[in-house]
Order: structure tokens, then sequence, then C-alpha cells
């Protein structure tokens, strides 16, 4: 069979186009992914361990019989972290037991190549290929491409995996397509996480960790380690990760085994309940988790871990709501940066707009900003234009944090606006319309890195985000006004409704009777509490409390603006809870000076709760922290000129009347 040279994107793609137009039928197109990706994953790794096979053969037959652990020969001899002891390719399987040896071939590879094709359960679809007469016919197409890094790129490759995760995700995981990470937006966070430490991958023996826990097809690992080679460095990079996929964690582990690396690195399961680099650090972090996934199954686990650890732990700043976990992959990465000492860490995370603003002051995502800006991690954030993502319009951000600022960057935070910096698709891919081009990319970096003011680019300080929400009441008044409609209303209240027949009948007498004296009904509003109190252990009234005395306070109260405030028993005033409201006072703002000038002048009787008090600064007002990029890069357009707005509406006018006129034609 002649062989296919897949040198490029769009001719793998046809590849695998053709190949799946041969399972329509005898399969649903919800199943080519789990048939095509093993396939070529399987090619590839032939084809890498191709030109090392005779040599590992023969090492093999010379020491089988050794006792020896081959898994610590065999690797030496393929060049590679992994190897095959099979005699067959998927060239010279044969027609005839084609799954029997299919099924040879596999169980030769070494244990961590074999634990790929387990994740994708490939034995069981060896069997429904040959049960369909079509495995000879896939092995023989697949026998014929070549899929060497020499010929096929890992870009190229990855780039294949992710076409086929999204057409036919359902296969894989039914909202993988929803999380593929642009290869755009790969470079430009992995661009700004590394810029910064362009001098230090110059210098010899520098060792590098790069780390992402929502790993996917290693797209940040990937780009992390072409960028640094770029560069001409010479540094040894160490990738770790881990993908909660079982499917695409097998992917994951190819590429990796390809590129040389030791796949026990790349993880298999949950971040968030089961980190499987708990004691590990790292230099560099780079992800993209999910946007607005919940976190149900993984709560357990990190309340406890909250509780228990604080912030010895890694969600020790606060929880955010439920349903949508991406906050706790940032405190995730910011817990497993490399300390200080030991180099530092950065980290760059790509999130939607929830995590700059969700959530009022006090709650888990405004606190979780709060710890990240007063520990002073945040050093950039950069809006990305819309349309960025394949399955998703949403505004998206990439988040840069340091625990090593320089010395200029110390207690500030660099905004940069990218909303109109972007290039149009030639071919939109699902809703993915827009990317940066290299060169925007390269001008971000470098804006980045110039950390000055310009019209895309903002410094403010890290306080410039805080307010305090303060707690601002105004008075009680109203006063009880009984009437007949009124006293109907008391079988409403939960209090009254409990007393019994006999007791109820002698408080509504008493009411009848109260509103038949002159200004009978009209009364204070402190005399609900004072009556009840009279009336207690009364013949025929029974027991009664304060619950009853807000019962008629419910029932009978009228606001009366013209009345004096209601005061308690203490002499103080009772606010209206109807009226209660907030205010947020800018961080380092006099609460006081805010209330007098901002207040006062509109709602003269108000005045601040000074029991509402931040649980960490013990001072007025809970301290809260929000970015609204939209505030901060918002450019006034006035309107139009009106006699400009007349003249097009004239236009309408006239051409309205000339279609009526057309349509009274006819």
């Amino acid at each position: 069979m002649q062989e296919v040279r897949t040198s490029d994107s769009s001719t793998l793609s046809n590849f695998i186009w053709k190949v799946a137009d041969d399972l329509w039928g005898d399969f649903k197109h919800t199943d080519f992914a789990r048939i095509i990706i093993p396939l070529l994953l399987l090619r590839r790794l032939e084809c890498v361990l191709e030109p090392t096979k005779e040599a590992v053969l023969k090492e093999y037959e010379n020491e089988k019989d050794s006792g020896i652990d081959l898994d610590l020969i065999l690797p030496s001899f393929s060049g590679l972290p992994f190897y095959n002891i099979s005699q067959y390719t998927l060239d010279t399987l044969g027609g005839t037991n084609t799954r029997a040896n299919l099924e040879d071939y596999i169980s030769k590879f070494s244990a961590n190549v074999r634990v790929i094709f387990e994740e994708f359960g490939f034995i069981n679809t060896i069997h429904e290929l040959d049960k369909a007469r079509l495995l000879y016919r896939m092995t023989r197409q697949f026998a014929a491409i070549d899929l060497h890094p020499e010929v096929v790129s890992d870009r190229v490759m990855s780039n294949a995996y992710e076409d086929l995760i999204r057409q036919f995700a359902a296969s894989i995981n039914e909202k993988a397509g929803e999380f593929m990470t642009p290869k755009d937006v790969v470079r430009l966070a992995t661009k700004l996480v590394l810029a910064p430490d362009e001098a230090v991958f110059s210098e010899k023996g520098v060792i590098r960790t790069v780390y992402d826990p929502a790993c996917g097809l290693l797209g940040f690992i990937s780009d992390a380690i072409d960028q640094i080679n770029q560069m001409g460095s010479t540094a040894t990079i160490v990738p770790f990760g881990q993908e909660l996929d079982p499917k695409t964690h097998a992917m994951a582990l190819t590429a990796m085994l390809i590129r040389g690396y030791k796949s026990e690195n790349i993880a298999q399961g949950s971040t968030l309940s089961n980190d499987l680099h708990r004691d590990k650090r790292f230099h560099y972090g780079l992800a993209n988790p999910p946007f607005g996934i919940k976190w149900e199954k993984d709560k357990p686990a990190v309340e406890k871990e909250h509780k228990e650890l604080g912030c010895a732990g890694r969600f020790g700043p606060g929880l955010p709501r439920v349903s949508d976990g991406s906050m706790l992959f940032l405190m995730h990465l910011v817990s497993k940066m490399e300390r200080p000492e030991n180099g530092g860490g950065r980290v760059g995370i790509v999130l939607s707009g929830s995590p700059l603003f969700t959530g009022d002051a006090g709650s888990g995502e405004s606190e979780i900003r709060r710890w990240l800006l007063e520990q002073d991690l945040v050093e950039a954030i950069v809006a990305l234009p819309t349309d960025m993502f394949f399955n998703t319009g949403i505004g998206t951000y990439v988040w840069i944090l340091s625990n090593h600022k320089e010395k200029r960057r110390k207690g500030k935070v660099q905004l940069i606006n990218l909303s109109d910096t972007w290039s149009a698709m030639r071919k939109s891919e699902g809703t993915k319309r827009r990317f940066l081009s290299d060169e925007q990319i390269d001008d971000v970096v470098r804006e980045y890195a110039d950390f000055t003011e310009t019209e895309r680019s903002k410094i403010f300080k890290t306080t410039d985000f805080a307010y305090r929400k303060v707690a601002i009441k105004r008075p009680l008044k109203a006063k009880l006004v009984i009437t007949k409609a009124k006293i109907k209303t008391l079988f409403e209240q939960k209090a009254f409704e409990k007393l019994d027949e006999a007791q109820q009948t002698s408080w509504i007498d008493y009411f009848r009777e109260l509103i038949s004296q002159p200004n009978g009904g009209e009364l204070e509003y402190t005399w609900a509490f004072e009556i009840v109190k009279a009336k207690n252990k009364e013949q025929g009234f029974g027991k009664t409390t304060k619950a009853l005395a807000n019962a008629f306070i419910a029932a009978f109260m009228e606001r009366d603006e013209d009345a004096e405030p209601v005061l308690d028993d203490k002499g103080q005033v009772i606010p209206d809870t109807s009226l209660n409201d907030t205010e947020s006072v800018p961080f380092g703002t006099s609460v006081e000076d805010y209330f007098k000038t901002e207040v006062l002048p509109h709602v003269p009787d108000a005045f601040i709760d000074y029991s509402l008090r931040d649980s960490k600064d013990g001072e007025v007002g809970i301290v809260g922290y929000e970015i609204n990029f939209n505030r901060y890069f918002y450019q006034y357009v006035p309107p139009r000129d009106l006699h400009e707005i007349n003249m097009d509406l004239g236009a309408c006018e006239s051409r309205i009347r000339s279609l009526l006129k057309e349509v009274v034609k006819q």
C-alpha cells in the first residue's frame, strides 16, 4: 500500500474524515473518536519506535530468559521511555487472524503504553471492528500513513485530536469540545508567564518545572517546552500535569512518552479532590480550567480541606459557590507555586469573567480575590476579545500571578484590555470567529513587559479594587391603626394562630371594643408590647409573649413619615428593615466623611449600622474586592447630533411612504 504523507493539518484531517466515512452505517458518529484516536496513537507510537525496533527485538531475544527486568534495559535501546517486543506492525497483522495478532501486538508494549489503550477500552473496540468486518481495513489504512514526529509535529497531532473531539465530543467527554484552549490563547498566556525569565533560560544547568492541573491534551505544557527551546535554551524542563478524563489522559500520556518524558508525571484523577502531586511545587503553572463547571462531586474533600487546613491548605481563603469551581483551580495553582527562596513561581490561568466580580463583600469569591490581592500575588489580568473560544462567545481573561514580583510591580496590578485587538478567522470554528496573530501576541507581551499606561494598559494599586460595604439604616416611623379589616388579618399571623379559640376571642373582642372608643383605633407603635405585658395571664388571655406583640405590629402597623422615630426600651432607634440599604465606600476613604457627603444630603434621617464590621480588620463595613474592566476602560461616546438623527428619521419615513405606495398600486 502506498504511504500517505501527512505533514500538515489539512492532509491529516482529510485522512481522518476518509476513515470516518468507512465507519458510517456500522457505527454511530459518536463512536468515531474512540475508534480513530487509539489507532492514530498506535500508528504514532509505531512510527516513533520504527528506527530502533530491530535493536530492541534483538536485545529482547538476548535477555528474555535472563530474569532481568526488561523495563530497565529495553528503553535504552529504543531511545525512549517505552518499547514494543512484538514481531507485528500494523502492516503485517494479516487478514485472517487480524484481531488476535493486533491484541498480541498491543500486549507486547511496555506497561506505560498498555495503560493508554486500557483507558480507551481499546480491546473492546477491536472486537467491535472485527465483528463489523472492518478491522483489517482500518489497520491497513493506518499502516499507510507516516506519523513520525519529523513528518507530523506534535502541534499537528494535537490539532487532529482536538478536531476529532470537537466533531465527535460525545464519545470522549460530552463537554470536552467546550474546554479546548485555542492555540493563540495558549501562546499568549505561556509567553506572558515565561517572558520575565528569558534571561534565566540562557544560563547553563537550569532546571524548570511546568505544571497544568487540567492538562487536557497538554497544550500549555507542550507550548511552554517549545517556547523555551525556541529561546535557544539548554534548560532541563520537567513537565507535570493531571487530567480528569481517562481518554484525554491517554492522549496526553502518548504525547509525553513520544517527547521522551516520564508518563507518571501526568496523573489521572480529579485535581480538586485528589491532588496527585500533593507534595510538589512548580516554577510555572498554566491552565484553562472548565468554565462554570459545578464541583459537587469534589465538595466533601474540598470543604474538609478548607475547614481542617485553612490557609495551610489550598482553599483557605474561601470557597466559591458550587456552580463554578474555576476559582478553586486558581487557588490550587497559587498553592503549587515554587517558593521564592527556590526561584519563585509564576502562574497563567484562563478564566471567564465570573472570578473578577461574582460574589458580594464577604462572599467566598470576594474573599479569594481579597486574599490574592492582599498577598500581592496578582501581577496582571488580560481581557481577551469575545468569540475566541470554540463553543462559547463569552468574555475570557488571562490572569498572571507571581510570588516574586519585580520591585516596580510591588503592590500593583496591570490590566490590559484586548477587547478591540483581534484578527478575523478565515473560517469560523464553532463560535471561534476571532484570533490573535503572532504579531498581536508579541505586541501584548511587550506592552506587559513595559509596565506603562497606554490606551489599553492601565496600572492600579491592589487596594483600588477594594471597598467597604457599609450598612445604612433609617429609623422606623410608624403607628398602629386598628380597624375591623385589619383585625381579620390577625389569623394570618402564626403567633396569633397558635392561641386557643378562647384566647383569640378575648383579643378580638378587646380590639373591637377599643376601636369603638374615640380615637381608640390609633396608637403608638410601642403600645403592642405594653398591652401584651398588661394582659399577660389575665383571665381569658392566658400567657402572652413578645411574639404575639410582633404579630399585632405586623397586622396593625402603618408607616408615618411625620411621626417621631420609634425607640426600643433602651432608648435606641429601631431601624425600618424595609428601608435597609448599603453603600460601597472606596477603600481608604473615611466611612463617616463618605456618609456625610454622599448619603445624608439625600436621606437626612439615615444612620450607619456600626455593628456590621469586617471579621478580619474589625473596622466598620465588610471589605470586598472586585475588578470591573468595563468601569476602568469605559470610553464615553457622545450621542449623535439631533439634526443628524432627524435627517435619518425623515429618510426612513420617505422610504416607508414609497413602500406603502407600491403596496397600494398592487
